[in-house]
């Protein structure tokens, strides 16, 4: 298995239309496990994306979708940056 867990901050005040991008263009991505868009506790303008693949190569072959190409350059004007994420190697847990 493939994961990353990545940290988008929005425009100030434009949160929940980078979620609604996000989220747009994430149905039926073949090889996605899971894929979750949680609100940041602490900041009002920061997401996290955490996915889980079947492999990177799936990671990879989602970025050419349409509809995911499409979502990512309505969401790229809401974006006021990205700081490190993290790839991961899931092993378990609820929900794998």
């Amino acid at each position: 298995m493939y994961g990353l867990i990545a940290k988008m901050i929005a425009v100030p005040g434009h949160r929940d239309a980078l979620i609604d991008l996000v989220l747009a263009g994430s149905a039926g991505m073949p090889g996605c496990v899971s894929y979750i868009v949680a609100k940041d506790a602490e900041s009002s303008d920061v997401i996290w994306v955490t996915e889980v693949w079947d492999d990177e190569d799936s990671h990879k072959a989602s970025l050419a979708i349409p509809a995911v190409k499409e979502a990512i350059g309505k969401a790229m004007p809401l974006i006021a940056g990205f700081e490190k994420g993290a790839t991961t190697i899931p092993v378990g847990g609820v929900g794998l």
